[in-house]
Protein backbone atom coordinates (compact mmCIF):
# COMPACT_ATOMS: atom_id res chain seq x y z
CA UNK A 1 0.00 0.00 0.00
CA UNK A 2 1.63 3.40 -1.02
CA UNK A 3 1.71 6.20 1.72
CA UNK A 4 -1.02 8.58 -0.26
CA UNK A 5 -3.51 5.39 0.28
CA UNK A 6 -2.25 4.59 3.75
CA UNK A 7 -2.85 7.99 4.76
CA UNK A 8 -6.52 8.03 3.89
CA UNK A 9 -7.34 5.23 5.38
CA UNK A 10 -5.73 5.72 8.56
CA UNK A 11 -7.85 9.38 7.95
CA UNK A 12 -11.29 7.49 7.66
CA UNK A 13 -10.88 4.89 10.36
CA UNK A 14 -9.82 7.62 12.88
CA UNK A 15 -12.56 9.74 11.75
CA UNK A 16 -15.29 6.88 12.84
CA UNK A 17 -13.34 6.27 16.46
CA UNK A 18 -14.79 9.06 18.22
CA UNK A 19 -18.00 7.92 16.43
CA UNK A 20 -17.90 4.29 17.08
CA UNK A 21 -16.89 4.69 20.54
CA UNK A 22 -20.40 7.23 21.44
CA UNK A 23 -22.39 4.22 19.72
CA UNK A 24 -20.93 1.23 21.76
CA UNK A 25 -23.33 -0.94 23.15
CA UNK A 26 -26.45 1.17 21.58
CA UNK A 27 -29.40 0.53 19.47
CA UNK A 28 -29.72 2.09 16.11
CA UNK A 29 -33.48 1.38 14.07
CA UNK A 30 -33.27 1.32 10.65
CA UNK A 31 -35.91 1.10 7.90
CA UNK A 32 -34.78 -0.50 4.99
CA UNK A 33 -36.39 0.22 1.64
CA UNK A 34 -36.17 2.11 -1.51
CA UNK A 35 -33.72 1.56 -3.77
CA UNK A 36 -31.53 0.46 -1.08
CA UNK A 37 -33.41 -3.17 -1.42
CA UNK A 38 -33.47 -3.23 -5.30
CA UNK A 39 -29.82 -2.38 -6.45
CA UNK A 40 -28.06 -5.42 -6.47
CA UNK A 41 -24.57 -3.55 -5.13
CA UNK A 42 -26.44 -1.49 -2.75
CA UNK A 43 -28.11 -4.09 -0.72
CA UNK A 44 -24.74 -6.21 -0.65
CA UNK A 45 -23.59 -2.50 0.64
CA UNK A 46 -26.14 -2.21 3.22
CA UNK A 47 -25.89 -6.37 4.59
CA UNK A 48 -22.02 -5.16 5.01
CA UNK A 49 -23.04 -2.06 6.60
CA UNK A 50 -24.90 -3.86 9.25
CA UNK A 51 -22.67 -6.96 10.40
CA UNK A 52 -19.90 -4.25 10.79
CA UNK A 53 -21.99 -2.29 13.22
CA UNK A 54 -23.03 -5.38 15.12
CA UNK A 55 -19.05 -6.60 14.99
CA UNK A 56 -18.15 -3.12 16.81
CA UNK A 57 -20.75 -3.62 19.53
CA UNK A 58 -23.80 -1.79 18.03
CA UNK A 59 -27.19 -3.39 18.11
CA UNK A 60 -28.81 -2.87 14.38
CA UNK A 61 -32.60 -3.29 14.68
CA UNK A 62 -33.83 -3.51 10.63
CA UNK A 63 -37.18 -3.05 9.88
CA UNK A 64 -38.25 -3.29 6.22
CA UNK A 65 -40.93 -2.35 3.73
CA UNK A 66 -41.56 -4.14 1.06
CA UNK A 67 -44.28 -2.35 -1.60
CA UNK A 68 -42.79 -2.94 -5.26
CA UNK A 69 -42.51 -6.33 -3.78
CA UNK A 70 -45.79 -6.80 -3.13
CA UNK A 71 -47.14 -4.66 -6.06
CA UNK A 72 -45.53 -7.09 -8.11
CA UNK A 73 -46.96 -10.19 -6.90
CA UNK A 74 -50.16 -8.65 -6.69
CA UNK A 75 -50.08 -7.90 -10.77
CA UNK A 76 -49.21 -11.59 -10.86
CA UNK A 77 -52.07 -13.56 -9.74
CA UNK A 78 -53.82 -10.80 -11.51
CA UNK A 79 -55.25 -8.56 -8.29
CA UNK A 80 -55.28 -5.00 -8.70
CA UNK A 81 -53.57 -2.48 -6.75
CA UNK A 82 -55.83 0.36 -5.23
CA UNK A 83 -54.79 3.08 -3.20
CA UNK A 84 -56.80 6.07 -0.87
CA UNK A 85 -54.72 9.26 0.09
CA UNK A 86 -51.69 6.94 -0.75
CA UNK A 87 -52.46 3.78 1.35
CA UNK A 88 -53.00 0.39 -0.10
CA UNK A 89 -56.20 -0.84 0.32
CA UNK A 90 -55.45 -4.27 1.83
CA UNK A 91 -58.57 -6.86 1.95
CA UNK A 92 -58.36 -10.38 3.12
CA UNK A 93 -57.05 -12.01 -0.21
CA UNK A 94 -54.29 -9.15 -0.22
CA UNK A 95 -53.14 -9.26 3.53
CA UNK A 96 -52.26 -13.05 2.51
CA UNK A 97 -50.65 -11.61 -0.26
CA UNK A 98 -49.02 -8.64 1.74
CA UNK A 99 -48.30 -11.48 4.59
CA UNK A 100 -46.42 -13.95 2.00
CA UNK A 101 -44.69 -11.02 0.46
CA UNK A 102 -43.18 -8.94 3.74
CA UNK A 103 -43.23 -12.13 6.24
CA UNK A 104 -41.57 -14.70 3.99
CA UNK A 105 -40.09 -13.56 0.81
CA UNK A 106 -38.99 -9.89 1.65
CA UNK A 107 -37.60 -10.91 5.33
CA UNK A 108 -35.71 -13.98 4.68
CA UNK A 109 -34.29 -12.76 1.40
CA UNK A 110 -32.40 -9.92 3.99
CA UNK A 111 -31.67 -12.30 6.68
CA UNK A 112 -30.03 -14.54 3.94
CA UNK A 113 -28.52 -11.45 2.88
CA UNK A 114 -26.84 -10.76 6.10
CA UNK A 115 -26.13 -14.15 7.16
CA UNK A 116 -24.07 -14.45 3.87
CA UNK A 117 -21.74 -11.47 4.89
CA UNK A 118 -21.09 -12.86 8.30
CA UNK A 119 -23.61 -11.49 10.65
CA UNK A 120 -26.24 -13.66 12.56
CA UNK A 121 -29.58 -12.17 11.58
CA UNK A 122 -33.04 -13.67 12.62
CA UNK A 123 -36.19 -12.50 10.65
CA UNK A 124 -39.35 -11.54 13.11
CA UNK A 125 -43.02 -10.04 12.15
CA UNK A 126 -45.09 -8.03 14.84
CA UNK A 127 -47.07 -11.49 15.11
CA UNK A 128 -43.71 -12.81 16.44
CA UNK A 129 -43.55 -13.02 20.39
CA UNK A 130 -46.97 -10.35 19.89
CA UNK A 131 -44.17 -7.83 19.18
CA UNK A 132 -46.66 -5.52 17.44
CA UNK A 133 -50.26 -5.13 18.75
CA UNK A 134 -52.57 -3.38 16.37
CA UNK A 135 -56.09 -2.24 15.46
CA UNK A 136 -57.27 -0.72 12.32
CA UNK A 137 -56.74 1.98 10.36
CA UNK A 138 -59.61 4.43 9.41
CA UNK A 139 -58.77 7.45 7.40
CA UNK A 140 -61.24 10.62 7.84
CA UNK A 141 -64.12 10.98 5.40
CA UNK A 142 -63.71 12.72 2.34
CA UNK A 143 -65.90 15.33 1.23
CA UNK A 144 -68.56 12.70 -0.73
CA UNK A 145 -69.37 11.14 2.18
CA UNK A 146 -68.68 13.47 5.57
CA UNK A 147 -69.81 11.08 7.59
CA UNK A 148 -68.29 7.71 6.48
CA UNK A 149 -65.02 6.76 8.05
CA UNK A 150 -62.66 5.17 4.73
CA UNK A 151 -61.86 2.24 5.78
CA UNK A 152 -58.87 0.11 3.97
CA UNK A 153 -59.34 -3.28 5.21
CA UNK A 154 -56.15 -4.78 7.12
CA UNK A 155 -54.00 -1.21 6.82
CA UNK A 156 -53.01 -1.17 10.89
CA UNK A 157 -51.92 1.48 13.38
CA UNK A 158 -49.46 0.63 16.40
CA UNK A 159 -51.31 -0.40 19.82
CA UNK A 160 -47.99 -1.42 21.53
CA UNK A 161 -44.78 -2.91 21.18
CA UNK A 162 -43.63 -5.51 23.36
CA UNK A 163 -39.42 -5.03 22.74
CA UNK A 164 -38.58 -8.15 25.16
CA UNK A 165 -38.23 -10.72 22.08
CA UNK A 166 -36.10 -7.51 20.15
CA UNK A 167 -33.94 -7.00 23.30
CA UNK A 168 -33.69 -10.78 23.75
CA UNK A 169 -31.53 -11.29 20.65
CA UNK A 170 -29.46 -8.23 20.59
CA UNK A 171 -28.47 -9.69 24.31
CA UNK A 172 -27.47 -13.08 22.35
CA UNK A 173 -25.59 -10.88 19.60
CA UNK A 174 -28.34 -11.46 16.60
CA UNK A 175 -29.68 -9.05 14.53
CA UNK A 176 -33.61 -8.72 14.39
CA UNK A 177 -35.36 -7.96 10.65
CA UNK A 178 -38.88 -7.19 11.42
CA UNK A 179 -41.41 -7.09 8.70
CA UNK A 180 -44.43 -4.57 9.93
CA UNK A 181 -46.83 -7.06 10.32
CA UNK A 182 -48.85 -6.52 13.64
CA UNK A 183 -51.53 -8.60 14.69
CA UNK A 184 -55.11 -7.35 16.11
CA UNK A 185 -56.73 -8.70 19.58
CA UNK A 186 -58.58 -11.41 17.67
CA UNK A 187 -55.32 -12.49 15.63
CA UNK A 188 -56.20 -11.07 12.50
CA UNK A 189 -52.81 -9.79 10.50
CA UNK A 190 -52.50 -6.01 9.64
CA UNK A 191 -50.07 -3.88 7.28
CA UNK A 192 -48.42 -0.92 8.75
CA UNK A 193 -46.32 1.23 7.50
CA UNK A 194 -42.46 0.59 8.02
CA UNK A 195 -41.62 3.66 8.77
CA UNK A 196 -44.14 4.20 11.45
CA UNK A 197 -42.93 1.12 13.04
CA UNK A 198 -39.34 1.84 12.82
CA UNK A 199 -40.16 4.96 14.83
CA UNK A 200 -42.52 3.41 17.65
CA UNK A 201 -40.28 0.60 17.93
CA UNK A 202 -36.79 3.18 18.50
CA UNK A 203 -39.14 4.62 20.72
CA UNK A 204 -39.58 1.72 23.07
CA UNK A 205 -36.15 0.33 22.54
CA UNK A 206 -34.77 3.45 23.56
CA UNK A 207 -32.97 3.86 20.67
CA UNK A 208 -29.70 6.21 20.29
CA UNK A 209 -30.56 6.33 16.49
CA UNK A 210 -33.37 6.43 14.31
CA UNK A 211 -32.47 6.07 10.62
CA UNK A 212 -34.94 6.09 7.41
CA UNK A 213 -33.42 5.03 4.64
CA UNK A 214 -35.54 7.20 1.20
CA UNK A 215 -34.66 7.66 -2.30
CA UNK A 216 -33.68 11.04 -1.36
CA UNK A 217 -30.95 13.13 -0.49
CA UNK A 218 -32.92 14.56 2.61
CA UNK A 219 -34.55 17.18 3.76
CA UNK A 220 -33.88 19.97 1.13
CA UNK A 221 -35.22 23.77 1.57
CA UNK A 222 -36.95 26.24 -1.04
CA UNK A 223 -34.05 26.51 -2.95
CA UNK A 224 -33.47 22.92 -2.74
CA UNK A 225 -30.36 23.17 -0.75
CA UNK A 226 -29.96 19.85 1.86
CA UNK A 227 -30.94 20.89 5.48
CA UNK A 228 -29.75 19.19 8.28
CA UNK A 229 -28.57 19.45 12.41
CA UNK A 230 -31.85 20.88 12.76
CA UNK A 231 -33.82 21.25 15.77
CA UNK A 232 -37.62 20.08 16.44
CA UNK A 233 -38.63 23.31 16.42
CA UNK A 234 -36.52 24.24 13.57
CA UNK A 235 -38.61 21.20 11.57
CA UNK A 236 -42.09 22.70 13.09
CA UNK A 237 -41.07 25.70 11.51
CA UNK A 238 -40.21 24.02 8.04
CA UNK A 239 -43.89 22.10 7.85
CA UNK A 240 -45.83 25.09 9.02
CA UNK A 241 -44.85 27.42 6.35
CA UNK A 242 -44.58 24.34 3.56
CA UNK A 243 -40.64 23.74 3.15
CA UNK A 244 -41.64 20.22 4.13
CA UNK A 245 -44.67 19.15 2.30
CA UNK A 246 -45.78 16.17 -0.03
CA UNK A 247 -44.35 12.95 -0.18
CA UNK A 248 -41.86 13.73 2.36
CA UNK A 249 -44.29 15.06 4.96
CA UNK A 250 -44.99 11.81 6.71
CA UNK A 251 -41.66 10.59 6.67
CA UNK A 252 -40.75 13.50 8.56
CA UNK A 253 -43.62 13.59 11.06
CA UNK A 254 -42.06 9.84 12.09
CA UNK A 255 -39.18 11.01 12.63
CA UNK A 256 -39.66 14.31 14.51
CA UNK A 257 -42.52 12.15 16.95
CA UNK A 258 -39.32 9.88 17.75
CA UNK A 259 -36.74 12.19 18.72
CA UNK A 260 -39.48 13.81 20.38
CA UNK A 261 -40.18 10.60 22.44
CA UNK A 262 -36.64 10.41 23.42
CA UNK A 263 -35.05 9.27 20.68
CA UNK A 264 -31.51 10.75 20.59
CA UNK A 265 -31.53 11.95 16.66
CA UNK A 266 -33.49 10.63 13.80
CA UNK A 267 -31.77 10.71 10.14
CA UNK A 268 -33.18 10.79 6.39
CA UNK A 269 -30.50 9.28 4.78
CA UNK A 270 -30.06 9.06 0.72
CA UNK A 271 -30.10 5.02 0.71
CA UNK A 272 -29.29 5.37 -3.07
CA UNK A 273 -25.50 5.82 -1.50
CA UNK A 274 -23.41 2.65 -1.26
CA UNK A 275 -22.57 2.52 2.18
CA UNK A 276 -24.98 5.26 3.13
CA UNK A 277 -25.62 3.48 7.33
CA UNK A 278 -21.50 3.79 7.40
CA UNK A 279 -21.45 7.06 5.64
CA UNK A 280 -23.97 8.61 8.39
CA UNK A 281 -23.02 7.33 11.81
CA UNK A 282 -19.38 7.31 11.13
CA UNK A 283 -18.20 10.37 9.16
CA UNK A 284 -18.73 13.70 9.84
CA UNK A 285 -20.63 14.92 6.13
CA UNK A 286 -22.70 12.25 6.68
CA UNK A 287 -25.53 11.46 3.36
CA UNK A 288 -28.78 13.14 4.96
CA UNK A 289 -30.70 14.78 7.17
CA UNK A 290 -30.02 14.73 10.91
CA UNK A 291 -33.27 15.81 13.25
CA UNK A 292 -32.07 15.84 16.90
CA UNK A 293 -34.28 17.29 20.06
Amino acid sequence: MDNTKASSVVKVLSEALPYLQKLNGKTIVIKYGGNAMTDKDLKLGFARDIVLLKQVGVNPVVVHGGGPQIAELLERVGKESKFIQGMRVTDTETMDIVEMVLGGLVNKSIVTMINQQGGRAVGLTGKDGSLIRAHKMHLPPDADKPSELIDLGHVGEVDTIDPSVVSMLDDDNFIPVIAPIGVGVNGESYNINADLVAGKLATVLGAEKLLLLTNTVGILDKQDNLLTGLSTKEVDGYISDGTIHGGMLPKVNCALDAVKSGVKTSHIIDGRVEHAVLLELLTDEGVGTLLKG
